[in-house]
């Protein structure tokens, strides 16, 4: 296996259950040593995916290759794979020693080996005093950490990951998607994460599969998913966004002219996309962050002015999101806040660059 060649391909693999489609013929490269994560809403077979990854899930069609060898037909424990499911699976029974180092014994590594990789990997997660405790004896935040130091202490080839912090608390979750993105950086171990939560794939994934009724609607770097939307489901699941439908009136270059019903006339970049001629329907896709507020009309030239008033504002400490009506319309707009947000019925200026405005294809 060439260092180019994915770690983890999927070649058209599909999933039936019956007569019920839970993953449509799919493709995916898993790169060495990336963090790809699948993102989607319950249903929508990321999980499943995740399954026949590991071999829980037998395919209904297709290959599935790990390190260039097709393995549909290999049972789990002969894929070399480190595995942190939601509830952590710990042996209840067993001290923290013994659960890290059952997939060790199950190999028939070496006594002093093991005891060397066992105190490598407890070292590695941060809780090297805790080999003799037992898993009641630890926090949520602890038990996920020696899950995690069970599934790597095996060195595999990949890291499976199903939503291993949707048991913790807020604040936790956020300490320990920092810790697991550090530990999979520092290993270099290639990894599939399973997540409903935006902000977790956003934050720590190189790559992001968005994942709707099945198939795959959109993959690339966080960077492009959330910005380049392509198309309604991956615009509103990630984020918040603003969709409206115009017509578009004129072009010029790469610019083009569009107006909105209800809202007026926007000035938008047409950013890549095949945009249709004048007088045909676009949709646009616009965050709520790349919209601006202010109490003066003037703004950057060539951006969008349309006067507005505050109907609600959902106050979230360092920033404010507002429903603004413009128009026939009600946009979302969140805002840092210097001071103070803004009143509720006070009268605004809200604000729109063309390059901020997304053009959704027509097949989107």
């Amino acid at each position: 296996m060439s260092d180019r060649e994915p770690v983890v391909a999927l070649r058209q693999v599909i999933k039936r259950y019956g007569n019920f489609t839970a993953v449509e013929p799919m493709d995916l490269n898993v790169e060495p040593g990336a963090f790809v994560t699948l993102l989607g809403p319950s249903g929508c077979g990321k999980t499943t995916t995740l399954r026949m990854v590991a071999g829980l899930a037998a395919p209904s069609g297709g290959d599935i290759l790990i390190k260039g060898s097709r393995v549909n037909e290999v049972p789990i424990h002969k894929r070399n794979l480190g595995i942190v499911f939601q509830n952590y699976a710990l042996f209840p029974h067993k001290n923290i020693f013994d659960n890290v180092a059952f997939g060790l014994k199950y190999r028939k590594v070496p006594k002093a080996e093991i005891a060397e990789r066992v105190a490598r990997a407890l070292e590695l997660v941060q809780l090297p005093q805790m080999a003799d405790r037992f898993p009641n004896q630890l926090s949520g935040g602890q038990q996920q950490r020696i899950a995690l130091a069970r599934a790597i202490v095996v060195e595999p080839d990949v890291l499976l990951l199903d939503e291993p912090l949707s048991a913790l608390d807020a604040n936790l979750r956020e300490d320990m998607r920092v810790e697991l993105k550090k530990i999979q950086h520092q290993l270099g171990i290639t990894t599939i994460f399973v997540t409903h939560d935006q902000s977790e794939a956003l934050a720590m994934s190189d790559k992001i599969v968005v994942m709707n009724k099945g198939r795959i609607e959109q993959e690339g770097s966080p960077e492009e998913v959330y910005a380049r939307p392509r198309s309604e489901f991956v615009a509103r699941f990630l984020g918040n966004s603003n969709l409206l439908d115009g017509t578009i009136t004129a072009h010029n270059g790469s610019s083009l002219s569009v107006e909105v019903g209800g809202l007026g006339q926007v000035e938008a970049d047409a950013n890549g996309a095949a945009v249709p001629q004048d007088g045909q329907p676009v949709r646009l896709v616009v965050r709520a962050e790349k919209l601006h507020l202010s109490t003066e009309p003037s703004g950057e030239p060539g951006a969008t002015r349309m006067n507005g008033r505050v109907d609600t504002v959902d106050y979230q400490g360092q920033a404010a999101r507002y429903f603004v009506t413009v128009g026939a319309h009600s946009l979302q707009v969140i805002n840092p806040i210097d001071s103070r947000p803004f009143a509720e019925g006070a009268e605004v200026c809200v604000h729109v660059r063309p390059r901020d405005i997304v053009l959704l294809t027509p097949e989107a």
